[in-house]
């Protein structure tokens, strides 16, 4: 029996609607000149951009020079909130970030994937959440359908594809549960 090949002249996410065109033009030349770069570091107006786009944004975020966020429209986030250098907040669906959460540099959040069992390798889009006091470590990555839960950390370097349980310090690809996060 021949197996399928995949096919991406087949490939149609006609059904996926992001947004308007001209929005999505306006918030690519935005994003351009006041996110993706080092040469504008102020959080307060970049706060103020996203809030214009759609975003819900709490007080008292910081975000670092040089992020990515697709999509404003489809962003949540609370109060008092760090987004570090080089995050990738890839928002094809909705992405919620609670309060004091903890983006840092190079971490990444993919709400959007493919699914490679379909010929087509059809688009598959799903929601993140981060509850409070999530830290997501230096070049981690959180898939599409994830939640991490109340004050969980993801180590650096790690993939988080399964739900995280609050209080827990997960690693490794894929990210597992090394130990309880106590505070003090």
């Amino acid at each position: 029996m021949e197996k399928l090949k995949t096919d991406l002249a087949a490939y149609n996410n006609s059904w996926y609607r992001p947004g308007p065109a001209f929005k999505r033009a306006c918030w690519y030349l935005v994003s351009a000149v006041f996110f993706k770069t080092s040469f504008f570091p102020v959080s307060s107006f970049k706060v103020l951009l996203l809030r214009l786009f759609g975003a819900k944004v709490g007080k008292g975020v910081i975000i670092k020079p040089c992020v990515i966020i697709k999509y404003p429209w489809f962003l949540r986030l609370g109060d008092n909130s760090w987004i570090g250098e080089n995050a990738w907040i890839d928002n094809l669906g909705m992405i919620f970030i609670g309060n004091n959460v903890c983006l840092s540099q190079g971490s990444m959040l993919l709400s959007g994937n493919h699914d490679y069992t379909q010929p087509t390798f059809d688009l598959a889009v799903k929601e993140i959440v981060l509850e409070d006091g999530v830290w997501i470590g230096a070049k981690s990555i959180v898939c599409g359908g994830v939640v991490c839960k109340d004050h969980s950390v993801l180590a650096a370097g790690s993939v988080a594809n399964k739900n995280m349980e609050p209080y827990s310090i997960y690693q490794g690809n894929p990210a597992i549960k090394k130990r309880e996060r106590e505070m003090s």
